[in-house]
Parts: structure tokens; sequence; C-alpha cells
């Protein structure tokens, strides 16, 4: 052991029984810490933590499965004693290997103490599946100065040896050892609670643009990257309102792709005969996997909801009936998500040139803004919001169902219900960029003042969901 290590060794060892007095003489940087733990993962997941002292941040999260690991005997020690329902292994971190799958990983207020940060995202890179998320709380280098006056003065536990990474230091190291960052989010500009203060400046002002950069804590969300595609089948869900000169062409001009593909139409109170041109289609073509459906609510939001209860493809695709996203682009959708470039694949329409009819200039400036407002929101960029083609795993869309109840049932269009829950899932949103079409048959079914009016509604929600909570 290297005289550095020996030292951060030896401090923690010998701080362990003072790391709860520490806490609670500052317990709202514990309790935003935890706070923030606790809305990135979702209660009952299966979570290590990677340098847990005592166990508190752990056990905050309510996992299903918890395990801690620290190499001080003393901390874990005490951490058994306070949280006998978790695990906990005295180890090193560099050393440790688990045996089993995790949803979740915990580092934090880690890496400032490790000896050789890319070796660790090495070992942890032996280990996960391609699912497990590694969430990353570090502080903001800018705030080197502030902590070393609070260490002098004795309002924050001493800390030798510190590492002061950036964001992109740590995704450069990230990048090295096969991961990439989903997310960044920065809280807490002032780390002492003061009732008034505390509302305006961490909840409000500290998760505006610019200024949340000098927030004192950065929360990195990542994920491994595995390129070992394998063939999966698909459900193309095509929900429709008065789309009958559209069906067939839903069924011809989409490409073959998967192992296996299930067409599933919805029709929801039509006035021109689609129901019975769905029910033709599915006559016409009997070599294909097609099932006709007809929605119990209203809305696209509603229709989307009810096909994919019963769709039965690993892979979920919407496809709206106006074939403005051509079929023929389905495969990029399916290829991104099975070459794992992202976990929820989203239409972007807006940077080929159009046909003249596609969409309307306030439709299109007003994508323009929820892009903008919605990459601010969910932390990942997304260039084009409202783009009806989405695409994801079937096991992905299981989980945005189990953690609905944190927005509700909000959403009559459904995109938003899919993007929100994907992003409060952390799965890494990819846009697959697309040429927007003319529509050949019918109008379009978007009330451009009522409907946006709705949105901004919905945006508002999201934001107080989201951001400013």
């Amino acid at each position: 052991m290297e005289r550095g290590q020996e030292i951060l060794y030896n401090y923690f060892e010998h701080s362990a029984h003072d790391r709860d007095k520490w806490k609670r003489r500052n317990r709202f940087y514990q309790h935003s810490l935890e706070k923030q733990f606790s809305f990135i993962i979702p209660q009952g997941s299966v979570v290590l933590e990677l340098g847990c002292s005592t166990g508190d941040l752990l056990n905050a999260v309510k996992p299903s499965k918890g395990i801690g690991v620290d190499f001080s005997p003393k901390a874990i020690e005490l951490a058994r004693a306070k949280y006998p329902h978790l695990e906990f292994h005295e180890a090193d971190v560099i050393d440790f290997k688990p045996d089993f799958d995790i949803d979740y990983i915990i580092v934090s207020d880690l890496i400032t103490s490790l000896w050789d940060v890319q070796v660790f995202f090495h070992q942890v890179r032996s280990y996960v599946s391609p699912h497990t998320k590694i969430v990353i709380s570090s502080f903001n280098y800018l705030w080197e100065p502030i902590l070393k006056m609070g260490e002098f003065f004795r309002l924050k536990a001493h800390q030798p040896l510190q590492n002061w990474l950036s964001v992109k230091d740590i995704e450069n190291l990230l990048g090295l050892e096969n991961f990439e960052i989903v997310k960044v989010e920065r809280k807490l500009l002032f780390p002492k609670y003061i009732p008034l203060f505390n509302l305006i400046v961490n909840t409000f002002l500290s998760n505006l643009p610019g200024i949340g950069n000098l927030n004192l804590v950065q929360f990195i969300t990542a994920r491994p990257l595995y390129s070992q595609p394998r063939d999966y089948s698909v459900t193309v869900v095509v929900p429709a309102r008065n789309e009958m000169g559209n069906i067939e062409n839903a069924i011809l001009r989409t490409p073959e792709f998967g192992t296996h593909q299930e067409f599933i139409f919805i029709e929801g109170n039509s006035s021109d005969g689609t129901y019975d041109e769905m029910l033709r289609v599915q006559q016409a073509y009997p070599q294909k996997d097609i099932k006709v459906m007809k929605q119990s609510g209203k809305g696209k939001g509603n229709a989307v909801r009810e096909a994919f209860e019963k769709a039965e493809g690993d892979i979920l695709i919407i496809l709206d009936a106006d074939l403005t996203t051509p079929p023929e682009d389905m495969p990029k959708f399916y290829e991104a998500l099975r070459w794992n470039k992202g976990e929820f694949i989203n239409g972007c329409r807006l940077v080929y040139p159009m046909e003249k009819q596609a969409m309307r200039f306030l439709n299109f400036l007003a994508n323009k803004f929820f892009g903008w407002f919605f990459s601010f929101l969910l932390g990942q960029r997304l260039k084009d919001t409202l783009c009806g083609t989405k695409v994801l795993f079937r096991t992905d869309y299981d989980k945005i169902i189990a953690n609905r109840h944190y927005f509700g049932d909000f959403d009559p269009f459904g995109d938003f219900d899919l993007l929100f829950g994907a992003a409060k899932l952390n799965l890494k949103i990819t846009e697959v960029i697309v040429r927007y079409r003319d529509r050949e048959y019918g109008s379009t079914q978007i009330s451009r003042f009522s409907h946006g009016w709705l949105l901004i509604k919905m945006s508002l929600f999201a934001a107080r969901k989201m951001k400013f909570r």
C-alpha cells in the first residue's frame, strides 16, 4: 500500500465513530443528498453502494436488496448495527466483485478519495449488466476553496488528499472504461438550511440554467456501453382516428425486420370507416400478424397504453397512422435500440427540410420550444418531443408502468408519459433523424391552441415534478 493510500485508510478508520456526529451537524446537506438519490433510484431496486460508510444513504433509497461495501471495519460494524436488514461487506471497493445482477450502484463522495479512479471504474465495468446504472455524486471543483475554509473553521469534517474532478474529467475516465453519461444534475447552491431562503435559492435559483453550474454537488448517472446485439421480436402499434386511407400503407410500407413482427391497429371513435378498413386489411394479409382493437377511452395516450397491454413483442414501436413519419424508417429505430445506442429511441423531424404542408409554422415553433425546455427538464438532449414515433423494450415499459404513480395519469397524448417515465428511470434517450412527410390522407387531429395550452400545463407540471421539487 502506498503512503497516500495508507493515510486515507487510517483517516476513514479513525473517523468512523465521528461520522454520524458530522452528519448531524450537516444534516441539511445529508438530507439533500438522500433526497436526490431517492429521486434518481426507484424504490425496490437492487442497490450496491461502494464506500457506504455507516449505511445511511443506502438505507434512504429503500432498496429491495441493499449491499454496502466499505474498507473501514468500524464503519461496517456501525452500519450492521443500524441497518440489520441490509447487507454490508468489509472490503476495498477496488477488490469487491458481486455475483448477482445490480440495478443501481451508488458512488457518493467516493471518487474524491480514490487513489486511482480509472482502476475503480475498470473494476466496476467487470461486473455490471447492460442495464445497470451508476449514480455518482461529487463536489463541484469550484467549491474547493470554500470547503477548505469550512474545514478550517470546523464547519465540516476534514478530508485528506482529495481529488477535484470536473464533470468532463469524470466523463473522460468513464469513457476510457466503456461507460457513457446519461445525464448530469447539479443541486444545492447553499448547503445550510434557512427556511424561506432555502425555497428561493435551493429549490428555484439553483435549478435555473447557468446558475445551476455553481451548485455544490454534481450527480452523474452513467451506464455501461455494450455492442453485442441480437435480434428481437417487435410490436408495431398504430393508433388511428379517421385515418382509413392510411391503414393499408402502414402494412405495405413497413419493411421486414426483427425475428417476428406483430401489428396492433387500435381505433378511436372514427367517423370515416377506419375500423372496418382495419378489419379488411387484417383479412387481406393473413401472412401478417395483425390484431385490431377499439380503444375504451379517448386520446392517443389511452390507445397506446391499451395496445401495449396486448403487445407480445420484445420491442414496442409506435407508428402514427398519418404516416408523416415514414414506415420505411422503422428499421432505423429498431437498429438503434438493438445496438444499444440508447434505451428509449425518439423520432426527430426537425433536421431535414420538410415537405410543404408537413408541419405548420406555429407547430414548428412549438416543437422547437418544447425541445429546448424538455432538454432542460430531463437532463438529456431532446430536439423533437412531439414526434409520435417512440421505441423501447417491453421490459423498460413495464418499469415505466410500475413507476407511473410518480406522475399520475396526466397525459392524453401519451408522448410525455413515456418521455417523463423514461427520464425518471434514467433510460438513455437517443433520437433518430427522419424526414417528415406531408400526410396523403385526412387532416391533422391537432388543435394548435387548445392542445398547445394543454402542453404548456403539462410542461409546468413536469417542471415541478422533475426539476423544481
